[in-house]
Parts: C-alpha cells; structure tokens; sequence
C-alpha cells in the first residue's frame, strides 16, 4: 500500500495518542502538532496528504487557518474537527472547501473512514468497479447472443454505457478495453437484429417496434401542451446516449425528471432525414410525395433542414393542434444562441417551443476537419468531457436555467447518435453519389456485401428512390465508406473520427427525457 503522510493539529494532541497509533499500525504516518501555526510551518517545509485541523485551538482557529494552509498547499485535502454541533460552523467549514467533517468524541474507525474515502477512494473505488463489472460481464455477453427484442437491445445499451462511464471514473482502466470489445461484439450482433426487424417496424403496425423518429412528437410533446404551461422541445443535434449522462447532473439542477426513455432513429441516421422525420410526423417517402417544396432529395445541393419550421406547422395543422401558439428556433451559433437567452421570457406565453441547438453536430463534423479539435477529442471519453465543457459554457445551458423559472415542463432528445469509424469498407459509385461516410445512396454502386445492409428496393423502408436502380447501403459497426482513389489518405484522415448515418447503438438508440421546472 502506498504510504501516506498525515498531519493533525489539535492543542490536546498529546491526548490523541491511541488514535495516532491506531493509524500508524494501519500503515499511515502522522504527524502531530499543537496549534494551527505550528501546522502552517510544517506544511512550509513538507508535503502531506491529508491535514486534519481542530476548529477550536487557542490564537488562530481551524477555520481560520483553513484559508492559508490552502495558500500554500491548495491540493491537501483537510478533516474538520470540532466539538461543536453549531450549524454555522458547519456551514463555514463546508464552505472553505473540506475534504470532511468529524465531530468528537472521535470513534478510531470513523477516522479511519474518513481518511480512507479521501486517500484510497480512487483504489478502492476502481477494484470495486472492475470487480462488479467482470459479475455482470458473462450476463452481458449472454445475453447480445439471445433473440433481443428492441427494448432488450435499449437495455443492453445502457448497461454498456453505465459501465462505460464507470470505468472511465476509474483509476485502473484494465476493465475498458474488454468493455470495447464487448461494445463491439454487441454492435456486430445489434446489426444483424436491425437488418431482420427494421422493415417490419415500418411496414407492420402489429410487429413489436419501438418508438421511431416521425413518431416523437406525437408521443412525447404533443400531449403536454396546455395554454397554461410552456413547453420547450430542445433537440440537441447529434447526442449520443453517453453524453446525455454526462450532462444529466447540470440538467436536474434546475428540473426535476419525470420520464428518461429511449427511442430508435429511422435510417439514414442523418439530420436531414431523421430530424425532418421529427418535425413532419412523416418517413421520408410521406414527406417527398406530400411536401415536395420542403423535401430535397440527395441529388439537390440545397442544405436539406431548411424547413423545419413548415414540417411542424404542417404536422400540428394536420393533427389539429395549430390553434397552439408555437415558435421555432435553430441556433447554430453563439449569438444566436444569445439572442435567444436575451429573449427567452417572450417564450413563456407560447404553448410550444422547439429550439435545434447545431453545437453537438457541428463539434463532430469540425473534429474531422480540425487538428485542434481532433486532439481534444481523440476517443468516447474525452469527447463526452468536451461535451459536457461546452455544454456548462453555452447559451443552452443559460435558456435552461431561464427556463426552469417559467414553471415550464422540458422535453431534451436528439435526432441521432454518432459512432467512433475505425475500419474502412471500400465502395465505388458515381459522381452522383452522397458523400456521406456511414451510407451511400446512388446507382450502380460496387462494394463487397458483407458487414453492411444494403437496400435495393429503397421504398420498402420508405425512402425516396431517385430512379429504378437505386440502392441504399448502411455502414454497420465501426465502419466506414472510403473510395479506391487515394484510400490511404482517405483512410487515415477519416479514421477515428465520429460519423453518422448508418447502423449501431450509438446512432440509433438515442435518449429522450422528460422534465419539468423545480420552481415550478
């Protein structure tokens, strides 16, 4: 066990003897010593690992010396001891940024806790972690090889995701690259359960098929609205299910969740047909035949979300919600983003708002073009971080803060997830065909057909078919598309990043939450 170095100040130390050696013969070194100055010199001379100070010491107090023993040493974790009960002392000392806080009579296991959770909590915390992870490993991978229905799959998603997050907490990150290829063993079988099921679940209403993209609003905004009540529909484009957990926290500071859900996107697991899915109610091929002037078809070099706000007016007309009072918004960003909190309190008297917040997607495309970003981004763990950076710093992060003081109700989700590429598939097609690197849509397209899905009659999953020998192929897993023209360049430029549009858990199984204010 590492040694580690204790200093206790307490003017009745020679008393606390029993606890001292109780300490020593657990391995611990402690140091003692009468006042708070004589700790404040020997912090100047040595270093520590843990200070336990007495608040009530004759000339300078605990919580006195609390500020300059931090001006010297600001990473020593420091014990509070005291007699007194008295809430403000406790108040004080919590707010000088203790480690924690010990009242005498001193129990020695108490101390012992206590320094144990401060000095050996990243151990004791990765064994356990890799300890419960190994029981439910076998559980896990029996259970990617069974028959999952969609709600199966949903919960193995988030078992792996759990312990993604988890692990990477950890000290000892022994357990994550058996967790990776857990992940992977999921997605290749995830794949072959997608390529069984997807055209039932939107051809048959009788098959047992999850909540899909066009069927969001109806399910989950829809029945919340009330002229008494605002309604805001944030849609965080290109969020994954992992880094919704790392911004839950900041999220119930100021809301209180009612629902956390899952649903499945339709594919392409693009913005431009799963997000128009959201706003239209409709598949892709319902929104072409009924809203030509809205649909832009791949062959178009028109951007293909420009009418987000006529797919909604035209679904809450056809619903008969249209006598709602609505607004849409789409921040793509900062002083939109902005503009929008300067004018978030003309909100509260709309039934409806629905705000697209870009940054996720944007953050995600620019990682493949820019080397500042590919470096702070360079695996799942650091891209939730720069998530959840961003998400603290951003103009969303102060309209739900706004928000939580109209007594409004809140539902967060996203159109698609992303997944890291690591392996390239090579394809040929003409110069018609999208560029997209998780699916390709064209004629007369050359690939290997193995670990991909591929869809020659593309109505039957009601996508728009450009002409008869149109054909639609889906990356599976980790994959991604690369041209036999300069592939290696191709390949190591796009390796590694995060793309979408094809088939995994992390694009398709995307979180959905409902909430409502806290001041409410």
């Amino acid at each position: 066990m590492q040694q580690f170095n204790i200093l206790w100040a307490d003017d009745e130390i020679d008393l606390l003897r029993p606890h001292i050696l109780f300490l020593e013969k657990k391995g611990y070194q402690v140091k003692g010593v009468h006042s708070a100055t004589e700790a404040l010199e020997e912090i100047q001379e040595s270093a520590f690992d843990v200070i336990f100070l007495d608040e009530n010491m004759p000339g300078m107090t605990g919580l006195e010396a609390i500020p300059k023993l931090k001006q010297r040493r600001p990473d020593t974790p420091i014990v509070m001891i005291t007699k007194s009960e008295e809430e403000y002392v406790m108040e004080d000392a919590i707010g000088s940024k203790i480690a924690d806080y010990l009242i005498k009579p001193l129990n020695p296991n108490q101390i012992l806790l206590s320094v144990k959770k401060i000095l050996d909590n990243k151990r004791l915390v990765s064994e356990k972690t890799n300890s419960n992870y190994q029981q439910e490993f076998r559980e896990i991978g029996m259970r990617v090889m069974d028959e999952l229905d969609h709600e199966e799959w949903a919960d193995v998603y988030k078992k792996i995701t759990y312990w993604e997050l988890e692990i990477q907490k950890s000290s000892d990150s022994s357990m994550a690259e058996v967790l990776d290829m857990q992940k992977s063993e999921a997605n290749h079988n995830f794949v072959r359960f997608i390529s069984e099921n997807y055209k039932s679940w939107l051809n048959d209403p009788e098959s047992n098929r999850p909540k899909l993209s066009h069927q969001i609003m109806k399910e989950y905004v829809f029945p919340e609205l009330s002229e008494n009540r605002p309604l805001f529909f944030i849609i965080i484009d290109n969020m994954r299910l992992d880094q919704w957990k790392v911004l839950r926290s900041l999220v119930t500071e100021y809301f209180d969740i009612e629902q956390e859900d899952t649903y499945y996107s339709i594919l392409p697991t693009t913005t431009a047909y799963a997000r128009n899915a959201i706003f239209s109610g409709l598949l892709p091929t319902e929104m072409a035949r009924r809203h030509p002037d809205y649909w832009v078809d791949e062959n178009v070099e028109e951007g293909k979300n420009n009418h987000e706000d006529d797919f909604l007016r035209a679904q809450l007309e056809r619903l008969r919600l249209s006598h709602y009072k609505w607004s849409y918004h789409k921040i793509k960003n900062s002083s939109q983003g902005k503009e929008l909190v300067e004018n978030a309190q003309n909100l509260k008297h709309n039934a409806l708002n629905t705000v697209v917040f870009n940054f996720v997607d944007m953050l995600s495309h620019a990682r493949t073009e820019m080397e500042v970003i590919r470096e702070l981004a360079p695996d799942e763990a650091a891209y939730r971080s720069l998530t959840r950076s961003w998400f603290e710093h951003s103009s969303l992060y102060d309209l739900l803060q706004k928000v939580s003081k109209m007594n409004a109700k809140l539902v967060i989700t996203t159109d698609h997830g992303t997944t890291r590429v690591k392996k390239p598939y090579k394809i040929i097609g003409d110069r018609n065909t999208n560029t997209n690197l998780r699916y390709k849509q064209g004629k007369n397209l050359s690939f290997d057909e193995g670990k991909v899905y591929v869809e020659r009659n593309p109505e039957s999953i009601h996508l728009p078919s450009l002409n008869v020998s149109s054909a639609y192929v889906f990356a599976a897993e980790d994959y991604f598309f690369a041209y036999p023209n300069n592939y290696n360049y191709y390949v190591n430029y796009y390796k590694g990043t995060f793309q979408h549009g094809g088939i995994s858990m992390e694009e398709m199984i995307i979180p959905i939450i409902s909430l409502n204010s806290k001041n409410g």
